[in-house]
C-alpha cells in the first residue's frame, strides 16, 4: 500500500457532499481515498489535455511530405480497421 500523508484542510460543502457520496455509493471506501480517485482524475483528465496540446503541435509542425505520410498511414489504418470485426470473440 503506498504511503499515505495526512491533509487537513476545508473545501466547499457541495465538493464534501459529493465525496461522501462516492463513499455511501461504494465508489470508495473513506473520504480520503475519494479524495484520491478524485486528484487522480483531474490528474488524467490534465494529462489528457497536455497529450492533445502536445500532439496537435507535433502534426502542425510537420513538413508536408511527413504530413503527407501520416495521412497515408492514417488512410491504411483506417481501410484495415473496417475490414476487423470486433464482435468476434
Amino acid at each position: 500500500m503506498p504511503q499515505r500523508k495526512k491533509l487537513s484542510t476545508t473545501i466547499g460543502a457541495d465538493n464534501y457532499a459529493d465525496l461522501h457520496k462516492m463513499v455511501k455509493g461504494g465508489r470508495a471506501e473513506s473520504v480520503g481515498e475519494a479524495v484520491d480517485k478524485a486528484v487522480e482524475m483531474a490528474r488524467r483528465m490534465d494529462n489528457r489535455a497536455t497529450l492533445e496540446r502536445q500532439t496537435a503541435a507535433y502534426f502542425k509542425g510537420l513538413p508536408s511530405k511527413a504530413a503527407a505520410e501520416e495521412t497515408d498511414l492514417e488512410d491504411a489504418l483506417s481501410a484495415v480497421s473496417q475490414e476487423m470485426d470486433l464482435d468476434q470473440p
